[in-house]
């Protein structure tokens, strides 16, 4: 078990945070502030005529009337994510998979405490992953593949202990696979591949009892654990091409009955 360090400044602030319903519409127009093409033309019934939860991609909870999802999925959306998404302090889903947002990811998404998913693949987001998505107990998912972003991937994840999809495929990470993604106890799916990292598999991944999904085609170099196929019981597909690996194929692998796809 890899001890991390509690990022408790975040983290406090985040579970303190509480806003009406009025502040979720503010957030709700500083998010639509930040597109500049909306070829669909979904913004147009953000407007005062409707409330904010009966705009498109826009559901609320239905006790309190707070924005608890937005999913703005395959829209063709141009534009940044604003800082002010953070003020969503009800949000338990943010689905923008699919369009064109650039920019960094705001680290201020770090204070959404009640996120579960958090959907930002196939879009041209830049920068490095906020490390303070740490804060975000909740998570499940974490999808931020095919964008551009760069920087390490943040040790920090390694404290969500009911994260069960972590995505960060294409992209330009570097540097080696943290030691504390083996902390994961419920991860099913983690896809690191197409990346520039580097390095050697860290044994701690022989923790994830649960993982089904593994993507590794990067760098990395040395000899694959002579265990895995024990450690790892339940994998259904392993990819790990493109590599730098010596040595010989674990005869463990054969044992696993489940997989079916292996690279």
């Amino acid at each position: 078990m890899i001890t991390l360090p509690t990022s408790r400044k975040c983290c406090a602030k985040a579970s303190k945070r509480f806003h009406g319903n009025q502040t979720d519409e503010l957030a709700l127009l500083a998010f639509k502030s930040q597109i500049t093409y909306d070829p669909l033309q979904i913004f147009n019934t953000w407007n005062s005529t409707l409330h904010f939860c009966k705009w498109h991609g826009v559901t609320c909870g239905r006790k309190h009337q707070r924005v608890v999802e937005l999913n703005l999925e395959s829209h063709d959306l141009v534009g940044s994510l604003s800082p002010h998404i953070s003020n969503l302090s009800f949000l338990h889903t943010i689905n923008l998979q699919n369009n064109s947002f650039h920019g960094e990811i705001p680290p201020d998404v770090g204070l959404l405490f009640r996120l579960r998913h958090f959907e930002m693949g196939n879009n041209s987001f830049t920068g490095e992953i906020p490390s303070n998505l740490s804060c975000c107990r909740n998570l499940i998912t974490i999808n931020i593949g095919y964008n551009k972003l760069s920087g390490m991937v943040p040790k920090e994840i390694g404290s969500l202990q009911k994260l069960k999809t972590l995505l960060l495929l294409e992209n330009n990470l570097t540097g080696r696979i943290p030691d504390s993604l083996g902390n994961l106890s419920s991860l099913e799916l983690l896809r690191l591949s197409f990346n520039n990292l580097d390095g050697r598999i860290p044994d701690s991944l022989g923790q994830l009892k649960s993982l089904q999904g593994l993507g590794l085609s990067n760098q990395i170099f040395g000899k694959l654990p002579p265990n895995i196929g024990l450690t790892l019981p339940n994998l259904v597909e392993f990819y790990i091409d493109e590599n730098h690996f010596s040595g010989s194929i674990p005869l463990s692998l054969f044992n696993v009955s489940t997989l079916q796809g292996l690279s």
